[in-house]
């Protein structure tokens, strides 16, 4: 198998799109004439140094499925056609890429954004020699119950804008900062108005007020607060690992969670070996995130399904822990995405340019497995076809680097490489 694309399974559950026989023309567009496009408002983006669409068929035929001298040609929302330049069809609008790359936009799939304080002094103290573990959460959690709905929003689009600034257009984020009925609906109201990636963290961590009762605090999660939740989110989520829920209390939550229409993923295997990944597979679960201390078993069973595993280099980054071994999953033929865990404890960026770059550096990917992985990789841990690909039908969310190729997002760490972004066909950086 090429390192870095994914093995074959079972067709992804797919998300919602629009009227079928608008995607079929869409899907057939490489196909039609020039004139088609003067049927509505098109846009050619032209002078592409090197297109990643993550099509194997097109291009130089790996996994990215590169095309050198290329152009793009948008239609609404949709990409309409891609390939060679000199090619191209005529368009009501041209852009000229000037000899840059472009890519899809990056889809970060794993992320707690809605959320108050910060944990300053908790990451000073951890760079001094202090070890992480789940109990820093309650920080979060007394200045997030304080926090106004204002508030909560307000830092929430911050961040959401400064990831767009780096080429996110697609995001998940998580409750798991409130662990009371009405503090977790609220969170999840709240990302809701900003993005339909909304996982219920209720079992983030056993609920402060419940600590001498973590059993009633399950049935609360699998109760009353999933009951004001589930209208608000596509996904439940829990913590499995030493000192938030074991493995028993995670199948509880998680197979709730189901009967109610949310679909599981899971924090699993972060900071210690435990149940988290034979359990993401058991319940199908989208993705298993972190993935750090995995036995041969594990990795066996993540190949085997269609469970993708995320990978977040941020979080080993900012608490010194062991990097994950992307080198085993990928050779093991485990689907891996990569993502920015963005939180004010264990991550608190929301780069995934950064991330990438981690990821090639310290964790063995080659840049083409990086990059797949953080936009491909992150739309197949959303269980997403119109995303994270630059092909007829995909959405048009693009990004362009100020660099001829995808590699120097980790070639050149830490620069703002992202110069353009498209969200949905529009022009938004």
């Amino acid at each position: 198998m090429t390192p870095g694309r994914p093995p074959p399974r079972p067709a992804p559950e797919p998300a919602p799109t629009a009227d079928q026989a608008t995607e079929d023309a869409m899907s057939n567009a490489t196909t039609v004439s020039p004139a088609h496009f003067a049927s509505s408002a098109s846009t050619l983006i032209t002078n592409i140094a090197a297109l990643v669409t993550n099509d194997p068929s097109l291009g130089d035929r790996s996994p990215l499925g590169l095309i050198q001298d290329a152009a793009v040609v948008i239609e609404g929302d949709r990409v309409v056609w891609t390939g060679d330049q000199s090619k191209a069809p005529a368009t009501d609008n041209r852009v000229d890429a000037g000899g840059r790359a472009v890519l899809p936009g990056f889809v970060d799939s794993h992320s707690h954004l809605v959320f108050a304080g910060d944990r300053t002094q908790e990451f000073n103290a951890r760079m001094s020699g202090r070890a992480y573990s789940a109990g820093g959460i309650r920080t979060t959690v007394a200045a997030t119950r304080a926090a106004t709905d204002a508030e909560l929003e307000a830092g929430l689009t911050r961040y959401l804008a400064e990831a767009l600034r780096q080429g996110t257009t697609t995001f998940e984020t998580k409750s798991g900062y409130g662990l009371t009925v009405e503090d977790e609906a609220r969170a999840l109201r709240i990302a809701a108005a900003h993005t339909d990636e909304v996982t219920y963290l209720g079992a983030h961590i056993v609920s402060p007020d419940y600590t001498d009762d973590p059993a009633g605090y399950v049935s609360l999660v699998t109760g009353e607060m999933l009951d004001a939740c589930a209208p608000y989110a596509r996904w439940i989520d829990v913590f499995c690992e030493k000192g938030a829920f074991d493995g028993d209390q995670a199948r509880a939550i998680l197979t709730a969670g189901k009967a109610k229409g949310l679909h599981p993923r899971i924090h699993a295997n972060q900071l210690s070996y435990g149940p988290g990944v034979q359990l993401a597979v058991e319940l199908d679960a989208a993705s298993a995130d972190h993935c750090t201390h995995l036995t041969a078993e594990d990795v066996d069973a993540l190949a085997n399904s269609r469970t993708v595993a995320t990978l977040l280099p941020g979080a080993e980054f900012s608490t010194r822990a062991e990097w994950p071994n992307a080198r085993r999953l990928l050779d093991a033929g485990v689907t891996v995405a990569l993502s920015t865990d963005c939180n004010p404890g264990s991550s608190f960026t929301s780069s995934v340019p950064f991330c990438i770059a981690l990821a090639v550096r310290d964790m063995r990917m080659t840049p083409d497995e990086a990059v797949w992985s953080a936009t491909a990789g992150g739309a197949a841990a959303l269980r997403r076809e119109d995303i994270g690909r630059l092909t007829p039908g995909a959405r048009a969310d693009l990004i362009l680097l100020d660099a001829p190729s995808h590699v120097h997002l980790a070639y050149r760490p830490g620069v703002p490489l992202v110069s353009g972004v498209w969200r949905r066909g529009t022009r938004v950086l």
